[in-house]
C-alpha cells in the first residue's frame, strides 16, 4: 500500500497538469473569440434599438420600449441596398473566380516549367504580397481613367485580381510542387495534353483553393478604399461604400448604418458557418504541406 501511494499520487499530479496545460490554449481561444465577437454582437443588438437606446443603453437587448426597426426602413427607403449587394457580389465572386484560375496557371507554370528567369519571376511576384497595392493608389486612378473603367465594376475586379494574385500564386506554387512529377508523367506517357494534366493537377490543391478563397473573398467584399477610388458613383457602388451615405460632418444617422452593416455581414456570416469546416481542413492540410 504504501508502495502505491507514491505512484497514484504522481499519476494524478500528471493528469492534473495535463488538464490545465490543455485547458489554457481553449482559455486563450475563448477570451479571443469573445473579444472578436463583441463588436459584431454590439452591432447587431443596436441596429434594432431607437437612437436614443443607443447612446442611452448600447450595451443592453432591445426591449419593448427600445426595439425599432427604423434603420432597416430608412436604409430599404433612402439607399438602394439591392443594387449595392448585387454590385458587391458580382465584384467578389468576378475576383476571386479569376484570382484562382489566373493565379493555378502561373503557379503550375512556375512550379512545372523551369526556364530563365524562373526563380526571379517567381521572387518579382512574391514581392507583391510585401508592398501593400493602396500605395500605388494615385499610378492605378490614372490607369483607369486612361483604360475608361473608372465608375464600372470591370475596374474594381480589375484591382481586386492584382491584389490578390500575388499570395495566390505563392501558396499554389508551393503546393504544386508536393505533387508527385511521376503522376504528371505518366499522364504525359497516355497523352494527355498540358491543360489536362493541370486539370487532373487542381483537384490535389483543393485545401491551398479552399484557404486562398476564404482569405480572399472577405478582404474584398469588405474593402472600402478601392470603391470610394475608382468607383464612387451611385450605380456602382457597394455595399461598404453605401454605408457612408448615412454618415455626415455634423450629423449621421445611425440607426441606418448600424442596420446597413448588420446586413453587409450577413453574407460573410452565412459563407463562414457553411464553410468553416472546409476552412479549417485546408488550414490543416496546408501545415502538412
Amino acid at each position: 500500500m504504501s508502495d502505491s501511494s507514491p505512484v497514484r499520487t504522481a499519476t494524478f499530479t500528471y493528469r492534473l497538469r495535463r488538464f490545465f496545460g490543455s485547458l489554457a490554449p481553449h482559455l486563450v481561444l475563448a477570451g479571443y473569440s469573445v473579444f472578436a465577437l463583441f463588436p459584431i454582437f454590439m452591432i447587431l443588438i443596436n441596429s434594432f434599438k431607437t437612437r436614443k437606446a443607443i447612446f442611452g443603453a448600447p450595451f443592453e437587448l432591445p426591449n419593448a420600449q427600445t426595439f425599432s426597426l427604423i434603420g432597416y426602413e430608412t436604409v430599404t427607403k433612402r439607399a438602394n441596398f439591392a443594387q449595392y449587394f448585387i454590385n458587391s457580389t458580382i465584384v467578389t465572386i468576378g475576383a476571386l473566380l479569376l484570382i484562382l484560375l489566373i493565379g493555378a496557371m502561373a503557379a503550375y507554370a512556375l512550379s512545372e516549367y523551369r526556364f530563365p528567369g524562373n526563380a526571379l519571376l517567381g521572387l518579382y511576384l512574391s514581392i507583391g504580397i510585401m508592398i501593400p497595392i493602396r500605395l500605388g493608389t494615385v499610378g492605378i486612378l490614372r490607369l483607369m481613367v486612361g483604360l475608361n473603367l473608372v465608375n464600372t465594376l470591370a475596374g474594381l475586379i480589375l484591382v481586386y485580381i492584382a491584389q490578390g494574385l500575388p499570395l495566390t500564386i505563392f501558396i499554389l506554387s508551393q503546393f504544386m510542387r508536393q505533387v508527385p512529377r511521376e503522376l504528371k508523367d505518366a499522364a504525359r506517357i497516355d497523352g494527355a495534353s498540358e491543360y489536362r494534366i493541370f486539370m487532373l493537377v487542381l483537384p490535389l490543391v483543393r485545401p491551398a483553393l479552399g484557404a486562398i478563397g476564404i482569405f480572399t473573398m472577405i478582404p474584398i467584399w469588405n474593402d472600402l478604399w478601392f470603391p470610394l477610388i475608382i468607383s464612387p458613383s451611385a450605380k456602382t457602388a457597394t455595399i461598404t461604400l453605401g454605408v457612408q451615405q448615412f454618415l455626415g460632418q455634423f450629423v449621421s444617422d445611425w440607426n441606418a448604418v448600424l442596420s446597413s452593416l448588420t446586413l453587409a455581414m450577413v453574407p460573410i456570416l452565412i459563407f463562414y458557418i457553411v464553410f468553416s469546416g472546409q476552412m479549417i481542413r485546408s488550414i490543416t492540410a496546408g501545415a502538412i504541406k
